[in-house]
């Protein structure tokens, strides 16, 4: 079974739709590059004008999937050393940030860690109004590989999301302004496509310079360097012994990487705690 779907809803747009359902869309190598390829193939194919990102079954992404061995078969190259994770992801997202052609994602259920950094990375974010977009990893592991947090949400919200885990509902996200904006979920797909439609009414070397324009704008007041600063914070978090001791149980026999989680998240009763039924990675 294919990991990413592609389609085309109608003139213009083209349509990416993770498809690790029963992993909740999160984030291998594999997933990976086949969102860069597909990606950068419609910014050079002169019938897209747009792309929407999606994810197949309850959740946009769940995040990167800790159960895989995401060191071996990375999509590009990126210089080793501490940090070589965190560098590596956020070169990748922003390669989605630096494409010609607008990306929108379209984020439902759960949008957690790595989820939210590649929401993060397109252009247009809308939401189901009862998505939970969050990054629980602060809890036990680190500060996020991407730290957008306070470009897109502001101080005060960003210390509350990194110091809690806690998740925001869509509504919240778009209000704190991490979103574009929030539907009701039943509503999201049309309204996403009604917008998609609308973006590629634009010739596209119009359009570019329109998105990069915004672009430099944040990169001048300088998000660009802040976060690739924060890979090495995020490097240094790897090496506190709380980090250290709960990272090494994922390699150990017998200790699901299900379980981790669930310890993780039990004491704050939200996420796979609340449901009981599968959970982020």
């Amino acid at each position: 079974m294919p990991v990413l779907l592609i389609d085309t809803p109608f003139t213009g747009v083209r349509r990416l739709t993770l498809n690790r359902p029963e992993k909740r869309n999160a984030l291998n190598n594999e997933l990976r590059a086949a969102i860069f390829q597909a990606l950068e193939a419609h910014d050079n194919d002169p019938d897209v004008k747009v792309t929407i990102v999606r994810g197949a079954g309850p959740a946009f992404c769940s995040g990167y999937d800790l159960s895989a061995d995401n060191r071996s078969g990375q999509p590009y190259h990126t210089a080793g050393g501490l940090g070589q994770w965190s560098r590596h992801v956020v070169e990748g997202w922003f390669r989605v940030w630096d494409l010609a052609k607008p990306v929108i994602a379209q984020v439902h259920g759960y949008c957690l860690a790595g989820g939210t950094e590649l929401a993060t990375a397109c252009d247009l974010v809308y939401v189901a109004d009862d998505a939970q977009i969050g990054y629980p990893p602060v809890r036990l592991m680190s500060p996020p590989d991407m730290q957008f947090h306070p470009w897109l949400m502001g101080m005060r919200q960003a210390m509350e999301s990194m110091l809690t885990g806690d998740a925001l509902s869509g509504r919240e996200a778009a209000e704190k302004g991490w979103a574009t904006r929030a539907y009701a979920a039943v509503d999201l797909e049309r309204e996403v496509l009604g917008i998609a439609a609308r973006v590629a009414k634009l010739p596209s070397e119009l359009a570019q310079i329109n998105k990069r324009s915004v672009h430099r704008a944040m990169e001048i007041a300088g998000l660009r360097a802040a976060i690739r600063a924060g890979t090495e914070i995020q490097a240094l978090a790897f090496q506190t012994e709380a980090s250290k001791q709960y990272m090494s149980r994922f390699r150990r026999d017998g200790v699901s990487v299900s379980t981790l989680l669930s310890e993780r998240d039990s004491q704050f009763g939200d996420y796979r705690e609340r449901e009981r039924g599968g959970g982020d990675d």
